[in-house]
């Protein structure tokens, strides 16, 4: 089995600042991908941003230039670094993690729990 653990979420001001972590661990053999998505209050979850192994990162166009995210293979852990923060970003955000739990396993998704990020004067 695989735990993530996410933390740093909270209420910042517009135009503020965020870094969001999530921590895996248990029976991992390798890490193939790590994913931060959002959902709002009566919306799709949605993706957010993706970062592989290999360091590839991929975001949404509505925060393009605003979020940053990275990965520590070695900590296991992927960080989310959210600027210029606005209403709309409001949302619990959820760590997903792609991982093979022995070697030749197939590619297995996990899930965390979620922190809420309330942008708000």
């Amino acid at each position: 089995q695989v735990q993530l653990v996410e933390s740093g979420g909270g209420l910042v001001q517009p135009g503020g600042s965020l870094r969001l972590s999530c921590a895996a661990s248990g029976s991992i053999f390798s890490l193939n991908a790590m994913r931060w998505y959002r959902q709002a209050p009566g919306k799709q979850r949605e993706l957010v941003a993706t970062v592989t192994s290999g360091g590839i990162s991929n975001y949404a166009d509505s925060v393009k230039g605003r979020f940053t995210i990275s990965m520590d293979n070695i900590k296991r852990t992927v960080y989310l670094q959210m600027s210029s923060l606005k209403p709309e970003d409001t949302a619990v955000y959820y760590c997903n993690v792609v991982v093979q739990t022995w070697s030749g396993a197939p590619m297995t998704t996990y899930w965390g729990q979620g922190t809420q990020v309330t942008v708000s004067s």
